[in-house]
């Protein structure tokens, strides 16, 4: 969609940039927030160099992995090992909260203002720092979460009790058999319900969610919307970063903001209402709001 478009990066001050960042906060009459995965590391969920250390250690001597992504990929032996390994990731990466309190930040700014959130992260981060349930759109899924790893039906269940134990009982990097989860209606074993391939499990919930997604863009399509997208990359930007360009041209009274240390970048054809930051959200998050003491 936007291979051939012209894209320019941001050339202004630091200082100035967050300045208009807090004029269209100000602005606006709705904020639309999309947030990626620089999102959650800029909370401090980290899944490399210490985090992994303390939380993973053995798993690195034993297996040779240096960081929790290759963990997550690694072709382990058992669905005992798996389950040892997954469910310690899901535990702290999605029941604990992250070490910074960003998404705490981030909800101070918006709270009194008519907002969604649209985002491709999967660690709940979001609800677990007060951000209204029916304002949030979990595209990828839920580490959260069980669905059939067939599945038999478009339903999911959520794993905190088996998580838990499965992260309390298992021993030397294994769970115990008798902890493995299976669909209650099929006995096929349980999986993540991550969207990875044509398996991932849209549930009831999720088409609520996507239906009030919906209403929000057509309900404010007129509008003075600030788009503000945080931490999204590449990976997957048919989903938050190319819609937000699109529907930021299409709707003049539209401001389209992207904070992202090292690629904040826009169209040309949006760069006169677009504010690009290109700095860690941390820093950002903290800037506003001491713009807004």
């Amino acid at each position: 969609m936007f291979s051939k478009t012209s894209i320019t990066k941001s050339t202004e001050a630091y200082s100035d940039g967050v300045k208009r960042l807090k004029e269209a906060l100000d602005r606006a009459d709705a904020v639309l927030i999309g947030a990626g995965a620089g999102l959650s590391t800029a909370a401090g969920f980290t899944y490399t160099g210490e985090r992994f250390e303390k939380y993973f250690s053995d798993f690195a001597a034993k297996y040779g992995f240096r960081d929790m992504y290759s963990g997550g990929f690694y072709p382990y032996k058992t669905p005992e090992e798996f389950w040892a390994y997954w469910s310690r990731y899901i535990f702290i990466n999605r029941y604990l909260d992250p070490p910074r309190p960003v998404y705490d930040g981030l909800l101070t700014l918006v709270k009194d203002r008519d907002y969604f959130v649209i985002t491709t992260n999967v660690d709940h981060c979001f609800q677990k720092a007060g951000f209204d349930k029916k304002r949030l759109f979990y595209t990828q899924g839920d580490y959260g979460l069980f669905q059939c790893s067939r599945p038999c039906r478009q339903e999911t269940f959520d794993n905190e009790a088996p998580i838990r134990l499965m992260t309390e009982r298992q021993k030397d990097m294994r769970v115990p058999s008798e902890l493995l989860s299976v669909c209650p209606h099929c006995g096929r074993p349980m999986i993540m319900n991550l969207r990875s391939d044509d398996r991932f499990a849209e549930d009831e919930g999720w088409h609520e969610a996507a239906e009030r997604y919906g209403n929000f863009l057509r309900s404010r399509g007129n509008q003075r919307i600030l788009f503000l997208e945080l931490g999204v990359g590449y990976n997957t930007p048919v989903i938050i970063k190319y819609p937000f360009w699109r529907m930021t041209a299409e709707n003049p009274k539209a401001v389209y903001a992207c904070v992202n240390l090292g690629e904040a970048v826009c169209p040309e054809n949006i760069k006169d209402r677009s504010v690009l930051i290109n700095s860690g959200i941390e820093t950002v998050i903290d800037d506003l709001l001491n713009r807004q003491a």
